[in-house]
């Protein structure tokens, strides 16, 4: 074997050898082939010529020692390395030249892992149904996060290492995202070298739950998992729990008790309070469930004082009076329209509205027995009724801010202006 032959099995053996897919450094060559510079450049430029290696440079991505992305054109390859210190230049096998070299029986039953060993970037990623989540979320030994954006699945610290949970289930989901088609709709977002990570039992899994079409990465998933970036944005269940704790806030300048019981913050967040994972009356029936509580039930006597009743007479068909108790969105309605003045009152009567509609859909299957229907349609309802409720909340938050002892309380930029996303 010549030198080019023998630093292509080098660069290839290092790739399939590293725990992590890692690149070899070009000084690592130098070193081991006591090359000069032209020597080793006219080698690694005939190996890119050739097909079969690529380099990554550290630029695009910071980390060269891993190939997050496809490579680049061979022209820009070969230019940039006649530029570059090789001191921070990493070499990886080709596609094509893994193809020849590795056995998938070696990776049986880990699809993903063996997608890395044929060369596939570590932050290409693969979308998956909805239903993948369900396994997790339901499972209250694994520790499940979602904010609609990004989120994380790991084993409870209960069952970390433990005889309860089978070691092929101790799995850990450092970053799962969402992405969508043309149409909106909404599948699982995962890069190739988080599912690598996984148990073989759970790469099955998750592989079972492929889907096909054209799903592009959410906007701020992307910012996150691929520039680095911070959102620009925060999903409207997000919005809507920082809604509720500013308003609470602003009680306590207003010196009432918190209007909201209940600011759903942190652990207190229930694991559905998020877009449905399953199209299914089911799941939407919960949701509406959980909205209603989070709003009509969730508001606090309490922080009406004296200023409304909390009772009224009904007199019935034989003249008998019975006190009945007023509804929490009725007082709620009842007490804007003794403090709150307002030339235009269509908003309020509008959000209003939409609490009572909440109420009336968690009334329906709170007293009926229907079969679960599998159906896109609970989707897009979910959708228009969290709008429709954050919407409301946002409301009392902006009248607030016009209570006198209110004037100058901060609120967040991104809450302010808006800036949330709905899907």
């Amino acid at each position: 074997m010549n030198k080019k032959d023998d630093i292509l099995k080098k660069i290839t053996e290092f790739y399939l050898g590293s725990r992590d897919f890692n690149g070899l450094p070009i000084r690592n060559i130098v070193q081991d082939f006591k090359l000069e510079e032209a020597e080793l450049n006219r080698i690694l430029i005939s190996l890119i010529q050739d097909g079969r290696i690529s380099l990554t440079f550290g630029d695009i991505q910071p980390n060269p020692h891993i190939k997050a992305f496809r490579e680049e054109p061979k022209e820009k390859q070969i230019a940039r390395l006649k530029g570059s210190n090789l001191e921070y230049i990493c070499a990886y096998p080709s596609c094509m030249n893994l193809k020849e070299v590795v056995d998938p029986l070696k990776y049986q039953d880990r699809p993903f892992t063996l997608r890395l060993a044929l060369g596939e970037p570590q932050l290409s990623f693969e979308s998956f149904d909805l239903s993948v989540l369900e396994f997790y979320r339901n499972d209250p030994r694994y520790s499940y996060t979602n904010n609609d954006i990004t989120g994380s699945i790991c084993v409870s610290d209960e069952y970390f290492e433990s005889e309860k949970m089978p070691s092929s289930d101790q799995v850990l989901l450092q970053h799962f995202g969402f992405s969508y088609d043309s149409e909106l709709n909404r599948a699982v977002a995962v890069h190739l070298w988080y599912l690598s990570n996984l148990s073989p039992e759970h790469q099955q899994i998750w592989n079972a739950k492929i889907v096909q079409g054209d799903y592009k990465l959410h906007p701020d998933y992307f910012r996150i998992s691929i520039l680095g970036q911070f959102p620009e944005r925060v999903s409207i269940f997000e919005a809507f729990v920082e809604e509720l704790h500013h308003i609470n806030e602003m009680c306590k300048l207003m010196h009432r008790p918190m209007l909201f019981r209940n600011e759903l913050r942190g652990n207190e967040k229930p694991r559905e309070f998020c877009l449905i994972i399953r199209p299914t009356s089911k799941e939407y029936n919960d949701f509406v469930h959980l909205l209603d509580k989070a709003i009509s039930e969730n508001i606090n006597k309490e922080f009406f004082l004296n200023d409304v009743q909390f009772e009224y007479d009904e007199t019935r068909n034989n003249g008998k009076v019975v006190v009945r108790q007023k509804g929490t969105i009725q007082i709620l309605d009842e007490w804007l329209r003794l403090k709150f003045t307002t030339q235009d009152r269509k908003p309020i009567e509008e959000m209003i509205n939409n609490f009572k509609e909440i109420r009336r859909l968690r009334q329906h299957p709170a007293h009926s027995i229907d079969d679960n229907v599998f159906d896109q349609k609970y989707f897009k309802q979910q959708r228009e009724l969290i709008i429709k409720a954050y919407s409301g909340i946002r409301l009392i938050r902006l009248i607030f801010e016009n209570y006198p002892e209110v004037k100058g309380y901060k609120i967040p930029d991104h809450i302010k202006s808006g800036k949330i996303w709905t899907y």
